[in-house]
């Protein structure tokens, strides 16, 4: 049971592209990603964090290649995972080529870092080649010496400026399989660019706020730079830049698209803040419901709220829910309705039950 949204909001009308099986743009579900951060040249480590980020649902996963034996381990990689791969170069055109060879689904590039037009060609043709698509990710830290000598420093129009010069290398080479972002690690500055570049361009948008910081900060500097330019229809797809757990990076990622009804996945928990009224220990409660419906993919909401203030209202509006009442018992509602008195000391294993069962009830209507 999906919760009502008083307003849908209209996506910005973009190209749609292939990153191996997944299309980004155009009407497709807005992806979500992550980066690595093991050594790539240690192919079973690297192996083992793309599955985890697989697990926690990454559409796509970044992983850096630096130098030759990083790209030489890709093809180790790919063939041992199932989530499209995209390949972060910087400076040295030959690691992109080397890269593409190895069957990765997108390059991160910089046409314009890459060196010489010829090089350039030579990355197009190994992505023409060996069907990869391309991102062009400009970054406010990492201008071009030109474009800050007219600028001043990073701003908005620089950043679109870079963009767009290096759209326009790949459209006089007859690619378009492309991607851009302009990320930068201020809010505001990252909000305008996208702004600005959302008017110039039809590419579908990769939307992220560069090196927010660690988890608390990170999350709340991306939910706010995200957000917003989600609610204008902005973006295909997202990566929330953490200092933690890259598997932390794919679940802030959902929560923003679900908290937006833009996209489902796993439980959502709308719970209460807790206050004197509360029937039992919301908070400890909720923590514990976190780690234990983990495991769940399809899209459940459960509310559980401290009391009968706003419990029994939001019960309605979800697929199950738990009120707080008084004499250490409260109430398990099922798709909107009460079901039964419940003691506080087996309510978490009867959630958990509930939301498995309705877990399974998703799924088997899906088969059929």
């Amino acid at each position: 049971m999906e919760k009502y949204y008083w307003k849908n909001i209209e996506r910005r009308e973009s190209n749609s592209i292939k990153v191996g099986s997944l299309t980004v743009g155009g009407n497709s579900p807005i992806s979500v990603q992550s980066m690595t951060n093991t050594k790539t040249t240690d192919a079973n480590k690297t192996i083992n964090q793309v599955k985890e980020l697989e697990d926690a649902g990454a559409d796509l996963v970044r992983i850096s290649c630096p130098d030759k034996d990083s790209t030489s381990s890709l093809k180790e990689i790919i063939k041992n995972i199932n989530v499209p791969i995209i390949a972060d170069i910087h400076f040295h055109y030959k690691r992109a080529i080397e890269a593409a060879e190895a069957g990765v689904s997108c390059l991160r590039i910089n046409p314009g870092n890459i060196g010489s037009i010829e090089r350039v060609k030579e990355v197009v043709k190994a992505a023409k080649d060996f069907g990869c698509s391309i991102r062009i990710g400009v970054n406010a830290g990492s201008l071009e010496k030109e474009i800050l000598e007219k600028y001043g420093s990073p701003c908005p129009e620089a950043m679109v400026e870079s963009a767009l010069m290096h759209e326009r290398i790949l459209k006089d080479l007859n690619f378009n399989e492309y991607k851009i972002s302009v990320k930068a690690s201020d809010v505001l500055l990252t909000i305008e660019a996208y702004k600005q570049l959302a008017r110039a361009t039809k590419a579908p948008l990769h939307l992220g706020v560069t090196e927010a910081g660690g988890l608390m900060t990170g999350s709340i500097k991306s939910s706010i730079g995200i957000g917003q330019l989600l609610m204008m229809g902005i973006g295909d797809t997202i990566r929330v830049s953490l200092s933690a757990d890259p598997v932390e990076e794919v679940r802030v990622g959902f929560n923003i698209l679900k908290s937006l009804g833009l996209r489902y996945r796993g439980v959502t928990i709308i719970s209460c803040p807790s206050c004197a009224r509360q029937g039992f220990e919301v908070i400890d409660t909720v923590k514990t419901l976190e780690d234990k419906l983990s495991h769940i993919t399809e899209s459940i909401t459960l509310s559980v709220i401290g009391c009968v203030v706003n419990g029994p209202g939001e019960a309605l509006y979800t697929d199950v829910g738990f009120t707080g009442g008084g004499n250490n018992n409260g109430m398990i509602y099922l798709n909107g309705k009460q079901l039964s008195k419940t003691d506080n000391s087996d309510m978490i294993e009867k959630i958990v039950k509930f939301v498995e069962e309705k877990a399974i009830e998703i799924a088997n209507k899906k088969k059929l």
